[in-house]
């Protein structure tokens, strides 16, 4: 952990900033939030994107802070208000790319690339392979049909050329030429947006072609591109940075290392998903990721491992899947791998293949490789790969990712008929591993190019293959297919929550930690709602089984001609989306869920797609949504959220208290300081809305109205006691587990904080009641006291021995403290 110099937040709370949210309307929110008790406000990205957009990662111009929120004044208002109310600020930093807008125009950098190609000053700030093909041209793939199909709809200008609501700079000297040769004479070669894929030469983000990646590696490009953010921070309008997506760039320790040195060793996270055993590296300068590896260790506390096992069972006997579309966990990630590596990221392939290429001709030994031995090697190697990628210029990680890549090579060596040819491994592991280097004859970086980009490509893959298709391949469970999340082992014991705890205070007491954020595709309330499925499979299955033929979309009339068969697998999905959301049987939450279902779909990419559109087999799905879930058919789900609104309720704030309170800085996202359910993005990002008066009732008595209610008095409790009391929290502070002792302690997490704070727990509340209750199961509170309940008022002696039964009597949860 590297120590910021100014000191770290106590907890922020993220706001989406967009047209219909601004600079203004968060000033307005200062007031309300101050009282909730966050240090800072945690603002996505402030810097010019693309008008209208609702998130902001799509940046046009790093020199300007965005006009649609008010520009930098609007920007400085809100931070006097702040300051004025004791809060601080951290802004969102996209370093890894900028948007490919329309029109071209908006991006400056771009659009002199454009007009004057290699040559041009800005040509260094992106990742181009000038050498890629298309006659030394970038290719921009943004035609709706092939060129020819498409001539009629060009327009010259002056020196811009037209086409629809695009603009292109001209080569100058071109404009008078005739249109064929007009368009083979510039920079750039206009495309049918179908050959992205295939022959794109510029790095994107993931395969989003409309977001170009950006060369902060460079140390112009970096002063360039962050001169506005690090003057805000040096004039103290910025207090701290959340990092986006540090995996796509050529070195995120030498990036965090210059970041560090430039803002002054400002508090930062880094928005790094951490796979399985996987460790942030020690070398990083930073504070720690934004929080997503909590986010799992709370979640999986919550999720019954016999239950989740249970009904596995029955999503089975329910979807029938094949073992590589949702059978099997990881046999579904195998093939979604395979199927990224070989289609959506041809291009970055024949990247890397081409590069390769080149070292092998000139490297007999350990080159001299058939061409398709490369690529097929090269797909063998990443799709292996367990984690997102490896850091070959981190020294620290050299082991670790040696053993790693020396795993993969092995299983990747089984894919080839002939031993030797199986050698071409061998070479792209010592390439992505840094181990060759170009000759100084050569005068080339093809080494080290290869040695980058094979990561860069290795963390698009794993993140379109795992998060955006075999999540929704594997639909068993929702809450457990979240960004970061293990579907396949989805329960977590409390050893290893508290182990995780235990080192994050060692190493990175001041890492985020998050439930909810603009990227999760089900919020926290959501998850808490779907993970009490894995407490009662049998009655999952029974509600299902009870609607007979209507619970599967497309069987209650066997579907209109186009469809094909019945759909199980996303009736599964659909179901507990509802159920999820809390909307089964609402008519009106259809068009929340129907959206959300649809995306599932097209990711998941079995029976439609985002460029492969079924329209009848959609037109189906949302019908069975509107009837189904959402409808008249639902009356037996909605029974069933009845029944189980205890058990949802120890889970909801059960999660809560436990990020609220465990070591790190929590990021509360907009809205869920009270009940807040929101499902896949758009429907995530919608506007904030504050409900200010609900906190100015508690703070005068009043006793929590409903479930939210009592959130929210959670909430406000444990920001306050963080705020007032950072010493008990931060990177000086101490974490013990405290354990209950009788029959039902399983279901009891419960940990000390500087010998000050108490967090006490339920989890499997359901398992627990069914069981029989707490029974005689006590827990000792620490030595000292007195210690009193912060939620009930209640004072209980230091080193007291008190009966869980009486002690979360009328809470599922307790804060205790001691002053």
């Amino acid at each position: 952990m590297t120590q910021p110099s100014s000191p770290s937040p106590t907890a922020t709370y993220r706001l989406q900033l967009q047209p219909d949210f601004p600079f203004a309307a968060a000033e307005r929110a200062v007031p309300h939030l101050a009282a909730l008790g966050v240090s800072h406000l945690h603002l996505s990205p402030v810097l010019e994107a693309e008008p209208g957009s609702t998130h902001g990662y799509d940046v046009v111009d790093h020199t300007a802070v965005r006009a649609e929120l008010g520009g930098e004044p609007g920007l400085r208002a809100l931070a006097a208000t702040a300051r004025a109310h004791g809060l601080g600020l951290v802004v969102d930093l996209v370093p890894n790319h900028m948007a490919v807008p329309e029109p071209l125009s908006l991006n400056g950098p771009l659009w002199q690339v454009l007009r004057d190609g290699p040559a041009s000053p800005y040509a260094r700030w992106f990742d181009i392979d000038w050498g890629a093909g298309h006659g030394g041209r970038l290719l921009l793939p943004v035609l709706g049909g092939r060129i020819g199909d498409e001539m009629r709809h060009f327009r010259v200008e002056g020196d811009v050329l037209r086409y629809h609501g695009h603009a292109f700079p001209l080569r100058p000297g071109t404009e008078q030429l005739p249109p064929a040769r007009l368009l083979e004479a510039q920079w750039y070669r206009l495309a049918w947006w179908r050959l992205a894929r295939s022959e794109l030469n510029y790095r994107r983000f993931f395969t989003i072609s409309e977001l170009i990646g950006v060369r902060v590696e460079d140390p112009e490009v970096f002063e360039a591109t962050h001169g506005t953010v690090l003057r805000l921070i040096r004039e103290g309008v910025i207090d701290g940075l959340r990092i986006d997506h540090p995996d796509g760039l050529v070195d995120p320790g030498g990036y965090l290392a210059r970041l560090h040195e430039r803002t002054g060793g400002r508090w930062t996270v880094v928005e790094k998903i951490l796979s399985g055993a996987e460790r942030l590296p020690d070398s990083w300068a930073c504070a720690g990721t934004t929080g997503y590896d909590a986010l799992r260790h709370i979640d999986g506390l919550f999720v019954c491992p016999q239950g989740a096992g249970r009904l596995f069972s029955h999503y089975r006997d329910f979807v029938t899947p094949l073992a590589d579309e949702g059978g099997d966990w990881e046999e579904t990630v195998r093939r979604a791998a395979y199927e990224v590596v070989t289609h959506d990221l041809a291009a970055e392939i024949e990247r890397l293949v081409r590069t390769a290429a080149r070292i092998s001709a000139r490297a007999p030994e350990p080159g001299d490789h058939a061409t398709w031995a490369l690529r097929h090697a090269l797909r063998e190697l990443l799709v292996r790969l367990p984690v997102y990628r490896p850091y070959a210029a981190d020294p620290t990680r050299a082991g670790q990712d040696a053993e790693m890549l020396e795993a993969a090579a092995e299983q990747a060596r089984t894919a080839f008929r002939v031993p030797e040819e199986a050698r071409a491994v061998d070479l792209l592991r010592d390439l992505a591993l840094g181990r060759l280097t170009d000759a100084p004859e050569h005068d080339g970086t093809d080494c080290a190019d290869f040695s980058a980009r094979f990561a860069q490509t290795a963390s698009a893959l794993h993140a379109k293959s795992v998060e955006d298709t075999a999540f929704y391949r594997y639909p068993v469970l929702l809450s457990a297919c979240e960004v970061g999340g293990d579907p396949g082992e989805p329960a977590l014991a409390p050893e290893a929550f508290h182990a995780y705890c235990a080192r994050l205070q060692r190493d990175w007491p001041l890492a985020g930690t998050v439930l909810s954020t603009h990227d999760t595709k089900r919020s926290a309330d959501v998850r808490a709602r779907i993970a009490v499925l894995s407490e009662c499979p049998d009655r999952w299955r029974d509600v299902l089984g009870a609607m007979a033929d209507d619970a599967v979309c497309g069987r209650t009339a066997g579907g209109p001609d186009g469809i094909g068969p019945a759909d199980p697998m996303v009736s599964w999905l659909a179901w507990q989306t509802a159920f999820g959301l809390g909307a089964a049987g609402d008519g009106d939450a259809a068009e929340r869920v129907v959206p959300a279902v649809l995306k599932a779909a097209r990711e998941a990419g079995l029976r439609t797609s985002w460029t492969e559109r079924n329209a009848v087999y959609e037109e189906t799905v949302e019908e069975f949504v509107r009837y189904g879930p959402c409808g008249p058919t639902a009356a037996p789900l909605t029974a069933l959220d009845e029944e189980l609104a205890p058990f949802v309720r120890a889970n909801v704030l059960g999660a809560a208290l436990l990020q609220l309170t465990m070591p790190g800085v929590p990021d509360l996202y907009q809205g869920t300081e009270r009940g807040y359910t929101a499902l896949v993005d758009p429907d995530n990002r919608r506007p904030a809305a504050f409900r200010p008066e609900l906190l100015d009732e508690l703070d005068g008595g009043s006793p929590p109205r409903d479930l939210s209610g009592e959130k929210l008095r959670l909430t406000a409790a444990a920001l306050r006691l963080r705020r007032d009391r950072p010493q008990w929290f931060g990177a000086a502070a101490s974490y013990e587990p405290v354990y209950g002792e009788g029959p039902a302690a399983e279901h009891c997490v419960a940990f000390c904080r500087s010998g000050r704070v108490l967090t006490v727990v339920t989890r499997l509340s359901l398992r627990l009641v069914e069981t029989g209750g707490w029974w005689d199961t006590r827990l000792r509170l620490p030595p000292d006291g007195p210690w009193c309940e912060r939620l009930t008022g209640r004072e209980l002696p230091g080193g007291a021995v008190v009966r869980l039964s009486e002690l979360l009597a009328e809470s599922p949860v307790a804060l205790l403290v001691r002053e």
